[in-house]
């Protein structure tokens, strides 16, 4: 507590204080979510997992305001936009930028990769079915599709801005007419047109970040500014839900913003038309309610709440299957795993008890592995390097992030009931480690000249 209260303390009085809050708010609606839409049953004598939401076809509006990525999309714009011209401001570079932005976010993934890998080989030792091993280690690293299209984001983080500095929110308009070509091509071929959506959809919602940024300078251009005023945030609100029910009723688009098994389309893999819908309406909301939750964190204890959950965010994010794996383990073991039917009146009253358990076993993992990311510090600055030290290091900045990228792609393709003794693709976990030391390597000053 004496720690939050001298983070809250030291907290500049221009800070948007908003971002933070809805980050943190973010991540636990995706954590409630998939907690609440989980259905456990037994396949084989074994237990197993699925969505609900096939089975709750009513619920699928609810998941216009569920579907919360594009939001942490829109806030990590906006933090990207913050911090870059921050360290240009001091005289960086964006390949220091880019450096040190890497240190959040792969410590915490990169333990979680460790312990998985250490406890898959454990567990294989004692003669467990790898190929059972690698079905745990799937559901557990599920969370880190988003991570693959968010390195990237955030290694195109320097161009993007540059094109948004030229050309304002004429980027993010030219993004979606991309994801319309793509949805096309899911719609009447070819179907690989769509993947590139991955990408331009969220995109398109991060550059509406920097636009945000760039609404606290009156100075800026109007073509860079995010519209701010609630009258704005109304036409939004309105805008994109006539746009989403006009899609999903008359169009093709599937209601629900999150995947349903047997849906022709999935809404979120990769984003489409409807689910940008839904995220400027979303924006909207969040334009409406800025003022308002702007003066109720001026309050202490809603903010060091929030710097509360920041300081561990991505933990929670990147742990919360992982608590929902070692609770349905523990009952099973126990003989007393409930699997009530679907929709069911016992289904229902089992949801509070078991979020309140998957709370429980969550906090406990945060309170072992928090640390490593609430103690992440900003690296040490480092001294100039001359022009070809300076393209040796944004070479091996890109091509790092590139490796990470691809070991999270390489185990999310892999299929989830191949015989992996580390529960991993080891491919897949060297390019991790490799793009992690790479960047480690970076960050202790190699290449630099002080």
């Amino acid at each position: 507590m004496r720690r939050l209260r001298q983070l809250a303390e030291r907290t500049p009085p221009g800070r948007e204080r908003y971002v933070d809050l809805l980050r943190a708010l973010a991540i636990t609606m995706v954590v409630l979510g998939h907690w609440s839409v989980t259905a456990i049953g037994y396949d084989h004598g074994r237990p197993a997992g699925h969505s609900a939401l096939a089975d709750l076809p009513w619920a699928w509006p609810l998941t216009w305001l569920a579907q919360v990525m594009p939001v942490f999309f829109l806030v990590g714009g906006y933090a990207n936009a913050a911090s870059l011209t921050a360290r240009r401001g001091r005289g960086g570079t964006a390949t220091g930028w880019l450096v040190d932005r890497s240190a959040r976010l792969v410590r915490p993934t990169t333990t979680l990769l460790l312990v998985l890998a250490a406890g898959a080989a454990v567990a294989t030792a004692r003669g467990a079915d790898p190929a059972q091993v690698r079905t745990v280690v799937w559901f557990a690293t599920i969370p880190l599709w988003f991570l693959v299209a968010y390195f990237v984001v955030v290694t195109l983080t320097p161009p993007m801005a540059a094109l948004h500095r030229r050309f304002g929110l004429a980027v993010p308009v030219v993004l979606v007419a991309l994801v319309a070509l793509g949805d096309l091509g899911r719609l009447l071929g070819p179907a690989g047109l769509a993947d590139g959506n991955y990408l331009f959809g969220w995109l398109a919602v991060h550059q509406l970040g920097f636009a945000w940024f760039d609404a606290r300078s009156p100075e800026q251009p109007r073509r860079r500014r995010l519209p701010l005023s609630r009258r704005a945030g109304a036409a939004l609100l309105v805008g994109g839900l006539v746009a989403l029910v006009l899609l999903t009723t008359v169009g093709p688009y599937p209601v629900a913003m999150l995947h349903v098994p047997g849906e022709r389309l999935d809404n979120a893999a990769p984003p489409s038309l409807a689910l940008l819908a839904a995220a400027t309406a979303q924006l909207g909301l969040i334009l409406l309610l800025r003022r308002p939750a702007g003066r109720w964190l001026r309050r202490p204890g809603p903010w060091r709440a929030a710097i509360a959950v920041n300081a561990v965010v991505l933990t929670v994010f990147l742990w919360h299957l992982t608590a929902a794996i070692l609770l349905i383990g523990l009952l099973d073991a126990l003989g007393v795993l409930p699997t009530p039917r679907v929709g069911s009146a016992a289904w229902w009253a089992w949801r509070v008890p078991w979020l309140l358990a998957l709370a429980v076993v969550l906090a406990a993992l945060v309170a072992v592995f928090g640390p490593v990311e609430a103690r992440t510090r900003r690296p040490p600055p480092t001294g100039p390097a001359d022009a070809g030290g300076r393209r040796l290091r944004t070479t091996m900045a890109v091509a790092g992030y590139a490796a990470l990228v691809a070991g999270l792609l390489l185990n999310s393709l892999a299929p989830k009931a191949a015989p992996e003794p580390l529960g991993l693709p080891v491919p897949a976990l060297v390019a991790y480690l490799a793009g992690a030391g790479l960047l480690r390597l970076l960050r202790s000053g190699w290449g630099s000249r002080g």
